[in-house]
């Protein structure tokens, strides 16, 4: 009998960050929080050159949290070949734009990776461990060193600082804010809109929060509350449907993970 190797994956499969970008309304969560931040980020401009994040929004955020989470899942090849792909498509926009994307503005990115993955399954299931923390920020630490992003802190205690001072330094309202926030409430309509506020306000820092008068999500904490205690699937499927638009919900099915079976994941273009 052959004996066949066990394929090394880039994340471990019984990695926590696993189970975070495995349920697809943390994720939603994940793009809560993403769809908040970027508007404020000062290089948004970056996103708003290649015309594509306010023609499609909410595609061009979801592409984000879709290849981050096939990343989460693909064996270590493969998610090299993804990380190096991401890389690439930015160097071409970089030299089509002739002048280079800002270190901090990748790390910026890569800080809401790790955020917002901490903060989504904590207001979704449980508070994590001091251990689940690092291992949330190792991984998506060995994304940056892969892509070649400098600077990065060397550990969960470190990166805290760095974090706080990334949204004091790096977030701002512009017009660009303004504008995306116009095209939010166009994709999604009035009620989804509102609705992505208050998740907005679940899981976005404070400075966030405050820039973008969010509030605190409190209208969502009693259905929180419930979806916790008894892990509601009618519950799971609001959330699902009243967030984003049904020419989405295809692909947020698409993102549970079925943890008893072997996971396969095809490597997508982000765009």
């Amino acid at each position: 009998m052959v004996s066949v190797a066990s394929p090394h994956y880039f994340v471990s499969p019984d990695s926590v960050v696993r189970r975070i970008w495995g349920k697809a309304d943390t994720i939603l969560f994940i793009f809560a929080g993403a769809a908040a931040e970027f508007a404020l980020n000062k290089a948004v401009d970056w996103l708003y050159f290649t015309g594509r994040l306010p023609a499609d929004p909410l595609g061009r955020l979801f592409s984000t949290v879709t290849y981050a989470r096939q990343i989460v899942f693909a064996e270590q090849v493969a998610a090299e070949r993804a990380i190096d792909t991401i890389a690439a498509i930015h160097a071409a926009v970089e030299a089509k734009r002739g002048m280079s994307i800002p270190a901090w503005a990748y790390r910026d990115v890569l800080f809401m990776l790790i955020d917002y993955s901490i903060r989504a399954f904590e207001a979704l299931e449980r508070p994590l461990t001091l251990p689940e923390k690092e291992e949330v920020f190792e991984v998506f630490t060995r994304v940056g060193q892969r892509m070649g992003i400098p600077d990065l802190p060397t550990s969960y205690a470190t990166w805290l600082p760095v974090r706080a001072q990334h949204l004091a330094d790096d977030m701002a309202p512009s017009r660009y804010t303004a504008d995306l926030y116009h095209q939010y409430r166009r994709h999604l309509g009035p009620v989804r809109y509102h609705l992505l506020r208050h998740a907005q306000g679940l899981v976005t820092p404070e400075p966030v929060r405050q820039m973008l008068t969010l509030g605190s999500g409190a209208a969502l904490r009693p259905i929180i509350f419930v979806y916790r205690r008894v892990g509601d699937f009618a519950l799971s499927q609001w959330a699902r449907v009243s967030l984003l638009p049904a020419a989405y919900r295809a692909q947020i099915a698409a993102l549970d993970v079925n943890f008893s079976a072997p996971v396969h994941l095809a490597v997508s273009t982000v765009h």
